[in-house]
């Protein structure tokens, strides 16, 4: 990676809730010249289209984005996304071809036909009650269902991911991960996604990241990392050479989240290690992506 390759830094904490507009949804920029990041804000709350027209048609060409969102599912565990399906995907673009192709006819980039289909279904954690019969595999060690091999580097750093498998629960990135695999698939031949296409010389390059490796970037320790003030959010971006951002007392953790990550990736965006962690091999790379920040 060149010193200067990119010279802007946009974060996206995302949401894969139902309706138009989320409030999950936050968007935070930072520039490689300095200041601290700042929130992108529409107005009126953002729906996931918009999100999809800013990366298609409007970023600059130097620009690493970072969405919070898992790229593709667990495949490596049992050679295939869903094991004994005969439809299952051979790599992570026919993946998201697939889901897109299952929820055509959803709203807002919505995925329920998926997590709904008869056979998709199955592979699925729904509620406490309703457990799918593939959720795990016959020999799992864990009830937590299935992880990718960047999950395990993940944990290994201290953070708990929860399985893209997972729908249920606060921290499950299930949803947002589906949602977002059907915008992946429109931005073909307009943004390279990171490791599922090489890393290009030129261009805007999106990535997968976990907001809680930025802020244990910044220095947030201990079980929870979410940043609910301006006085920690400030804390934390000093840690990250991030000059403060203007205001006090409690800030959404969605917007301290894409802050947060927009500073951190400023920090580490240049730095050789992050773009070629040990557990990322061409397999993994095709099929299961990674998690930036994921060593």
């Amino acid at each position: 990676m060149q010193p200067g390759r990119f010279r802007h830094f946009l974060a996206i904490d995302w949401s894969g809730a139902k309706g138009e507009r989320q409030k999950g949804i936050a968007l935070a920029l930072a520039d490689a010249a300095g200041g601290p990041p700042v929130l992108v804000d529409p107005g009126r709350g953002w729906a996931r289209g918009d999100v999809l027209e800013i990366l298609r048609d409007h970023l600059p060409p130097d620009t690493l984005v970072g969405m919070d969102l898992g790229i593709s599912l667990p495949f490596a565990d049992a050679g295939a996304f869903f094991p004994d399906w005969a439809e299952t995907p051979s790599d992570a673009r026919d993946l998201w071809a697939m889901i897109d192709r299952v929820c055509a006819h959803d709203p807002h980039l919505e995925c329920g036909s998926f997590v709904s289909h008869p056979e998709a279904s199955r592979y699925f954690r729904h509620s406490k009650d309703h457990v799918g019969d593939r959720f795990h595999l016959p020999d799992a060690a864990t009830r937590e269902g299935r992880f990718r091999v960047a999950e395990e580097a993940q944990r290994a750093q201290g953070v708990r991911p929860v399985s893209n498998f997972n729908l249920v629960g606060a921290a499950q990135v299930g949803k947002s991960s589906l949602t977002g695999m059907r915008m992946l698939h429109r931005l073909r031949g307009h943004v390279a996604v990171w490791p599922v296409d090489p890393l290009p010389d030129s261009g805007p390059v999106l990535v997968e990241m976990y907001t809680s490796i930025a802020a244990r970037g910044g220095g947030v320790s201990g079980a929870k990392t979410k940043l609910r003030s301006y006085e920690d959010l400030n804390d934390a971006l000093d840690r990250l050479d991030s000059p403060p951002i203007p205001g006090s007392g409690p800030i959404d953790d969605h917007s301290s989240d894409a802050l947060i990550t927009a500073a951190w990736l400023r920090k580490i965006g240049h730095e050789r290690a992050y773009w070629h962690p040990s557990g990322l091999s061409d397999e993994i790379a095709r099929t299961e992506g990674w998690t930036f920040g994921a060593v």
